[in-house]
């Protein structure tokens, strides 16, 4: 087992010779703990033929571990300044060097290749060819619900997810019906696929070190989608029930439907339920409803 992943003074020596600090509006906690990013790469159980992304790779740490693995890694990163280090630190993985045999003197691909873009804007679908692609990331905390969001609706061609997060954001993308965590990110990712806490992380293996406990959540596409008429509907109507969460059903949608009684009780729901009571299936039930559509 290679002993080239980064502790605390690699990060630093790497973040000193391209003039960098972690930044605060991007988000950067930077893992300097070599068990920690194997004990990721090996939950998210990927190996040679995998093909990963990695957003917010920063100076390579879980980089290196995932390409350890043997699998194909397309790493992420919107710091300009980082992205010379993250060259660097992966150079060992890739074959720059070495011939490309139907191109004499030209360089063969490496099986990490670096990207410097923001997730936000991009076009994944360029950078994501053909189906079967995995999420694995160590997400800023200011992001990361908002791009596992983006990544279910919009890159189907990513069928796995193992993120790492702020706990409480991590909680609200795994929580299941009746639970405090419960929300419209829930119904969001259930949407589209099943989620799980994978494990917590402490404070202790970043640098600079987070003041809350970060957590990985592995989430699973499901292989049926959705079609996106009932998928719009489900999340306006999940939007307008947990503006107020506090409050029944048959009140806190009075405004996003024409008649709330009448299509709650052709729903089957009762309209004395909070929001945080109902699965995926009651409020696929109550968008069918209200787009006419036989239940």
């Amino acid at each position: 087992m290679t002993d080239r992943l980064l502790t605390l003074p690699a990060v630093k020596e790497l973040l000193a010779q391209v003039g960098a600090a972690p930044r605060r509006s991007l988000g950067q906690n930077f893992v300097i703990d070599p068990n920690t990013v194997r004990r990721i790469a090996r939950l998210a159980g990927v190996g040679p033929g995998d093909r990963v992304v990695e957003i917010g790779a920063g100076v390579g740490s879980l980089t290196l571990a995932l390409a350890e693995t043997g699998a194909e890694v397309v790493a992420v990163e919107t710091d300009g300044r980082l992205v010379p280090a993250l060259r660097e630190v992966v150079a060992s993985f890739n074959t720059d060097s070495r011939p490309d045999p139907a191109a004499p003197g030209g360089p063969t691909p490496g099986p990490v290749q670096i990207v410097h873009a923001d997730a936000r804007r991009m076009d994944w679908s360029a950078l994501l060819p053909g189906h079967g692609w995995q999420v694995v990331a160590n997400l800023p905390y200011n992001i990361a619900t908002s791009l596992v969001l983006t990544v279910l609706d919009e890159v189907p061609a990513v069928t796995r997810l193992l993120v790492m997060c702020q706990r409480e954001a991590a909680e609200r993308l795994a929580a299941v019906p009746g639970s405090g965590a419960y929300g419209a990110v829930s119904v969001r990712v259930a949407v589209h696929a099943d989620a799980e806490l994978a494990g917590t992380v402490p404070a202790t293996v970043f640098y600079p070190r987070p003041e809350v406990e970060s957590a990985l959540v592995r989430i699973t596409r499901r292989a049926l989608s959705m079609e996106p008429d009932l998928r719009a509907e489900v999340n306006r109507l999940v939007a307008a029930a947990f503006a107020h969460r506090r409050q029944m059903l048959r009140r806190t949608l009075r405004n996003a439907l024409d008649d709330a009684d009448g299509t709650l009780k052709r729903a089957g729901v009762e309209g004395t339920n909070r929001p945080e009571r109902l699965g995926l299936t009651e409020w696929v039930r109550l968008a069918e409803v209200s787009l006419g559509t036989p239940v």
